[in-house]
């Protein structure tokens, strides 16, 4: 095994957490025998052939920090067949053994498009947004659950004091995951999420009631791919006459020290996603699956869409009488 190399690529958008996958991968790739090199900015340094050897000291102190060291980007090339190629030159002529790519949907693609091309790759679930199926949860999505809860806890403040109604956008792009398990944790009256459509009749009824049962002030928490918040805001404003408020929580997700749970889950996978390789396995999405690390064809992650949990839903309606 010794002298092959890994290469580690951050890719998309960026999740707390990466940094720590990314030392992962580097240590115990190093105790693997394996010789590690990171791509900065995403696949685009691929693309450019712009890497940094990586070794122990060099992933030193990162395990605590936000972002990603190798910065990331979105690289639209990869969707054609010439950048495509191009990428599979460079892997080649580098000597790569194996590809280990962090990121969320977009990077199970760019893995996938590389596997059909005979490059051995592993991808590891980096995402705040956890809508990746093969994985009950990505790296990021506990730091970003705490960052919106924590935020939540002080709008609610603001939302007292004046009697006002709050409209909360929560990142999760297509998907409500986020913002089901916000609304839970924050304990927020209603959530508005892509996977169950509600009538806004019956929501101003409840606004109504709510108000005339002596509570003035209220959190909804809004998913971003339900549309704009904004004229959410608005309608909410017009057909009940209560006073509403938008706080889009916006980037602040992304970033911040990841968690003790967000650290331990990206050291884990990374160091799994090194097994698979030195194992000679590949085109393997890195996942954890009750509780136990697991692993599911790419194809299959990307093909298959993950359950949005109704019974929790449902138990967020009851508590929030």
């Amino acid at each position: 095994m010794s002298n092959k190399k890994i290469g580690i690529i951050t890719s998309g958008g960026d999740a707390p957490g990466m940094n720590a996958a990314i030392r992962a991968v580097t240590r115990a790739g190093i105790y693997s025998g394996f010789d590690v090199i990171g791509f900065r900015r995403g696949f685009k340094g691929l693309l450019d052939g712009e890497y940094i050897n990586l070794n122990v000291r060099s992933v030193s102190g990162i395990i605590n920090l936000g972002g990603t060291m190798l910065h990331t980007g979105r690289c639209p090339e990869m969707k054609t067949s010439v950048g495509l190629n191009k990428a599979v030159n460079i892997i080649k002529e580098l000597d790569i053994y194996g590809m280990i790519v962090i990121g969320g949907d977009g990077s199970l693609a760019a893995g996938n498009a590389l596997c059909k091309k005979g490059i051995k790759v592993v991808n590891i679930p980096a995402s705040i947004d956890n809508d990746v199926y093969g994985t009950d949860e990505t790296i990021g999505y506990d730091t970003a659950l705490n960052t919106a809860v924590s935020a939540i806890d002080k709008i609610r403040d603001t939302a007292t004091s004046h009697d006002r109604i709050f409209v909360v956008e929560i990142m999760g792009r297509e998907h409500g995951f986020l913002t089901l398990d916000v609304g839970i944790a924050a304990g927020v009256e209603f959530i508005i999420v892509p996977e169950m459509k509600i009538k806004m009749e019956d929501l101003y009824s409840q606004l109504k009631k709510g108000n005339v049962r002596g509570k003035t002030s209220e959190i909804i928490a809004f998913a971003e791919g339900c549309g704009s918040s904004m004229d959410f805001a608005a309608k909410i404003a017009k057909n009940t006459g209560l006073d509403v408020r938008v706080s889009n929580l916006g980037y602040i997700q992304r970033g911040g020290t990841p968690t003790a749970r967000t650290r331990i889950l990206a050291s884990q996978f990374g160091a799994y996603a090194v097994k698979l390789l030195a194992e000679g396995k590949s085109n393997l999405l890195v996942g954890l699956i009750e509780g136990r690390l697991s692993t599911t064809d790419i194809p299959t992650a990307i093909k298959k869409e993950k359950d949005f949990n109704k019974t929790a839903y449902e138990v967020l309606k009851r508590l929030s009488i």
